[in-house]
């Protein structure tokens, strides 16, 4: 029999995930411009159910079947294809011996992370991309960006067995997402009409809100077990952000606008969330303060430095996600510490050595190196298939009315 209490919170834990993308919708239709609304949100949602198609034909084989210790993989890199179509798996199937909980939870728990990933890069090309090639782009990005990285840190592969560690997706999810919205940003170009405010500042509440909710399934649910682990990663994720959103508040009303606003404060809470991510499971809670003090530092620099490049990223993906996964991943190589996760690394600051701390840059490093080239060489294939940005009319006309012949709300 299965471990019943285990089941129940990874049941809930995958259904906490799950809600981060309809809240990523909300958080990115609230910051977007009025004509752009449905397309933008709408992009969210179209990844929650093509990403379960494709994880049901071949993700989860590609990303979980086979490992580089038994050569059952390629060359480390990508999984193969035993379990497409889940094939060999019942309800009634173990994860693992020290695991008691069926493998259909897992295989959806991975799911919603697979979903959530590609979804976070659309804030970047918000206005901008036309909806046929983004299609073409979340299947060609789930391929060759996130499902080989899932496999090379998580599913048994390369990087694992170099000794990289990453907790809940800071180099995974947030580093790839987010130098991947660079490169479209790159690849793209700036709106023609880029001055806008927030058309729902309320509703972005809403997002921040479901995101914050859902980011305790995200990361202490990813310890896979109910313990001691799982409750130093469920309180690091509230402190981070809080510390984060604090911080990113205080710079604001002390420079620059010189008021406190309540996106700068949700805004520095989620740069939090995603710089707390890969470290959320290994670190002390006083060290999650830290991360969530540098966290809104950092991602509020990354994000001036943004805007001084004149680079149209429109919702800041990159800032906060991008950057937030690479400052959370060397503070992981910092602040690590075995008397949190006896599985895990003691980091440079707890006498581990430089070692591990080089293992994660350099796995970061990578990560985002190939995310961003490769995001650029998959837009070029698809602008030869269907033309990715959208034209001039269909910006001002408004993708929702261009694209879906429908509008968020009339105002007739």
């Amino acid at each position: 029999m299965f471990d019943v209490g285990l089941t129940t919170f990874m049941i809930l834990a995958t259904s906490m995930v799950m809600l981060m993308t309809p809240g990523l919708a909300f958080f990115y239709g609230g910051l977007g411009s009025r004509k752009h609304i449905l397309n933008i949100m709408m992009q969210s949602f179209v990844s929650l159910v093509l990403t379960t198609v494709l994880w049901f034909f071949f993700g989860y084989s590609l990303c979980f079947s086979g490992n580089m210790t038994e050569g059952t993989d390629l060359f480390g890199i990508i999984g193969n294809l035993n379990k497409a179509m889940f094939q060999g798996i019942t309800p009634r199937s173990v994860f693992s011996a020290d695991r008691n909980f069926p493998e259909y939870i897992f295989i959806a728990y991975q799911m919603m992370f697979a979903i959530i990933t590609p979804a976070l890069i659309t804030g970047a090309f918000i206005n901008r991309i036309s909806f046929r090639a983004y299609i073409w782009f979340l299947i060609f990005w789930q391929i060759f960006v996130y499902y080989p990285f899932v496999h090379m840190v998580w599913g048994g592969g390369i990087l694992a067995s170099w000794g990289v560690l990453d907790f809940a997706g800071g180099i995974v999810v947030h580093a790839t997402a987010g130098f991947a919205a660079l490169a479209s940003v790159y690849f793209v170009g700036a709106r023609k009409e880029r001055k806008h405010v927030p058309n729902n500042i309320p509703l972005v509440a809403i997002g921040t809100a479901l995101l914050w909710f859902g980011w305790y399934g995200f990361n202490a649910g990813s310890e896979l077990a109910v313990n001691d682990v799982t409750v130093a990663a469920f309180l690091n994720t509230d402190i981070a952000a809080s510390f984060a959103g604090v911080t990113w508040l205080v710079i604001e009303w002390n420079t620059g606008k010189k008021k406190p606003s309540f996106i700068g404060l949700m805004t520095g809470a989620v740069a939090g969330l995603a710089t707390i991510t890969p470290a959320a499971g290994y670190v002390t809670v006083q060290s999650a303060v830290i991360i969530g003090i540098i966290a809104g530092i950092g991602c509020y620099l990354a994000v001036k430095f943004k805007e001084k490049k004149d680079w149209d990223d429109a919702l800041d993906v990159w800032g906060v996600h991008g950057m937030g996964g690479v400052i959370g991943t060397i503070c992981l190589g910092l602040f690590a510490t075995k008397t949190i996760n006896p599985n895990g690394v003691d980091g440079l600051f707890y006498g581990g050595g430089i070692g591990f701390l080089f293992k994660e840059i350099v796995a970061i490093l990578f990560a985002v190196a190939y995310a961003f080239f490769f995001t650029i060489f998959i837009l070029k294939v698809i602008n030869r298939i269907v033309p990715v940005k959208a034209s001039l009319k269909e910006e001002r006309d408004g993708l929702d009315f261009s694209y879906h012949g429908e509008v968020a709300r009339d105002i007739a």
